[in-house]
């Protein structure tokens, strides 16, 4: 028994070695990609949907002018996880982002589920944006599209679609044969809309300025239509609670950015440009951000936005016609943009994936003449398309938050664990150092001198990396558990719009609504109530994650020299690590069951396929068997002159 769980343990926490990643056999892409396309890639790849629909959907709903606030800390949580993986793109040049990183730094099982998340990600990302294209597209044209197959394909059912929309399901299999075509040719075309991007967003910030009035930014609360749900009024009209919900929103807008970690092994300098390319395009992202949402909430009041399409309502309402159709077809640029960088990303997991045995290897194959992995674009093309016709996304769109914010949380996780890694490839004097310990009179002092190194060894050892994965792994949990009681004990009071109608069954057409029994004029505000026990509770665990942050600082680090590095360890990583496991309880509990469901099939996957496929695990077997043979054959040849 102790036999078959130590196999298990072997099999699942398998891991890759750095050294191992490059191999000349294998079939390699085109190294076409410079700094420029790589940040382009990463801009266009983010910069779509949010820039031009989530700034009035969260300034409306959750946070009013301080929409630009929540941009910023959505950017925070953002750039925490960006350094991570600028520092795993420096250590690991190839394609397949937080799979290969965490294939490299935690085990093989960890490496599968995340990738199968990623795979997740970028399929509901390619067909919430292609859905969301569509719908402009439509928009502008006056809906001939939807009011046509409406009449002739309507589907009444609750989880699909209205109508199955062709125009997303042909927008995604042409864009899957232009990447099929060749990444010089689809970079280029990315490059040229990632350019119309950035112009159009240049065009409405300079075409703001000429309309700013910085009393929308301080609206008084009497000032404000009794239809309207404006709060208080003011910049932060629905509180920090407002601020910190629009952040979750927002973080929406930053996923994306990841795409540009996937193209190590077709970027010329991987180990330069793919980090510097991270920093700038989230750089120039946050930036953008905030100017569209300081001016949109600048020339309009913010309980006025349009959910869906804040820009032209905006123009409209000003009466700038000209303008709505330069701003309309920048976005429809910008969408393409988006589409494509996200449709990049998610053949080349697929591929690296199956050459590592864990997927089906027909993912793996090559194109001779293109130079790319032509039937994992068309296939997973084909499964974007039929999900963007055929599903109704908005259920969907959580789960990509989830799945991301796992991936962040891995990748940050795999830092801290390399960090610490008794590395032989460091320095002469870190590999021959002898570790002298203090004699002491107790196993209690041995415990408090190793977990707060009071012998100051100042160079990675076996011993201190097993130290800094207990801390890191007890850090996780109590992450986890403060984020949750934490999440459980906020305190936000709600108010609830007046049912419509003298009807008393009217709350039951109108969910969230509160029948006005005493013809009150103002909203109904529902007050809240704080639990002392699970204020002390989150007290105590907060104290529990600091003592494990300094217990982690004063453990000794790897000094293996890496082109990039993320500063201030372990602080950033920890920070970020329990940034993403608190937005992660903030999702509701029928994300966390779809999420489930993803991976039970990812996991039957992985135990019927990839567990007995895996090119790690048939290395190891391979030289299993060869250090059997060598060691059998001696003891043959003295048989032998014995006899």
């Amino acid at each position: 028994m102790m036999k078959l769980r130590e196999t298990l343990y072997q099999v699942l926490f398998r891991r890759k070695n750095e050294d191992d990643i490059d191999d000349p056999d294998k079939q390699k892409l085109a190294r076409v990609l410079n700094l420029v396309d790589l940040t382009a890639l990463g801009v266009g790849s983010t910069l779509g949907v949010g820039v031009y629909v989530l700034a009035g959907n969260v300034a409306r709903i959750e946070a009013g002018p301080a929409v630009v606030l929540s941009f910023v800390l959505a950017a925070f949580a953002s750039a925490l996880a960006g350094l991570c993986y600028a520092e795993f793109a420096a250590r690991v040049p190839r394609a397949g982002s937080a799979y290969v990183y965490s294939y490299v730094g935690v085990g093989e099982f960890v490496a599968f589920v995340i990738g199968w998340n990623l795979i997740l990600e970028y399929v509901i990302g390619t067909a919430s944006v292609a859905k969301a294209f569509s719908n402009y597209i439509d928009a502008l044209l006056d809906y001939p599209v939807k009011t046509t197959m409406t009449y002739l394909f309507p589907m009444n059912v609750s989880f699909l679609a209205d109508y199955p929309d062709v125009l997303s399901f042909s927008l995604v299999i042409l864009l899957s044969i232009i990447l099929s075509w060749g990444v010089r040719e689809s970079t280029m075309i990315n490059n040229v809309f990632t350019v119309v991007n950035l112009l159009t967003v240049f065009t409405v910030v300079v075409s703001g300025l000429f309309k700013v009035n910085l009393y929308n930014w301080n609206i008084p609360k009497q000032d404000i239509p009794k239809s309207a749900n404006g709060g208080e009024g003011g910049f932060m009209p629905f509180g920090w609670a407002g601020v910190t919900a629009g952040a979750a929103k927002c973080f929406y807008g930053f996923i994306g950015f990841d795409s540009v970690a996937t193209t190590g092994e077709e970027a010329k300098k991987p180990k330069r440009d793919i980090p510097l390319a991270i920093i700038l395009s989230l750089s120039i992202i946050t930036f953008a951000y905030c100017c569209i949402s300081s001016v949109l909430t600048l020339m309009w009041p913010y309980y006025d936005q349009d959910i869906d399409a804040p820009f032209p309502y905006v123009y409209d309402k000003l009466g700038w016609t000209t303008l709505k159709m330069i701003v309309s077809s920048g976005a429809i640029f910008a969408m393409f943009a988006s589409l494509l960088a996200s449709m990049f990303s998610m053949p080349r997991i697929l591929m690296t994936m199956a050459e590592d045995g864990l997927m089906f290897s027909m993912f793996s194959i090559i194109h001779p003449k293109f130079k790319t992995p032509l039937l994992a674009t068309l296939l997973s093309g084909l499964l974007a398309g039929i999900i963007t016709a055929l599903l109704n996304l908005e259920q969907l769109m959580n789960m990509m938050s989830i799945g991301t914010l796992l991936a962040y949380t891995i990748v940050c996780i795999c830092v801290l664990i390399l960090r610490y890694k008794n590395d032989p490839d460091g320095d002469e004097f870190v590999k021959n150092q002898v570790i002298e310990e203090p004699e002491t009179s107790s196993g209690i002092f041995k415990v408090v001198d190793k977990y707060f190194n009071l012998s100051n060894v100042d160079s990675a050892n076996k011993e201190t990396e097993r130290v800094a994965t207990t801390i890191t792994v007890l850090y996780i949990c109590t992450s986890a558990l403060f984020s949750f009681v934490t999440v459980q004990n906020e305190c936000v009071a709600t108010n609830h719009q007046w049912c419509n109608g003298n009807d008393s069954n009217s709350s039951a057409f109108q969910p969230g609504c509160v029948l006005n029994t005493h013809n009150a004029t103002t909203l109904f505000k529902q007050a809240c109530i704080e639990n002392s026990i699970a204020t002390y509770a989150s007290a105590i665990l907060a104290i529990g994650l600091l003592l494990l942050l300094l217990l982690l600082t004063r453990q000794p680090q790897s000094n293996k020299k890496l082109s990039f590095k993320v500063p201030l360890v372990p602080l950033i990583p920890c920070i970020s690590i329990l940034m993403n496991v608190y937005l992660m309880m903030k999702l509701d509990i029928i994300t966390w069951i779809r999420f489930s469901i993803w991976l039970t099939i990812g996991l039957f996957i992985y135990v019927l396929y990839g567990m007995n496929n895996s090119a790690e695990g048939l290395k190891r077997k391979g030289e299993t068997k060869n250090s059997r043979s060598s060691s059998a054959e001696p003891i043959h040849q003295i048989s032998s002159i014995n006899l």
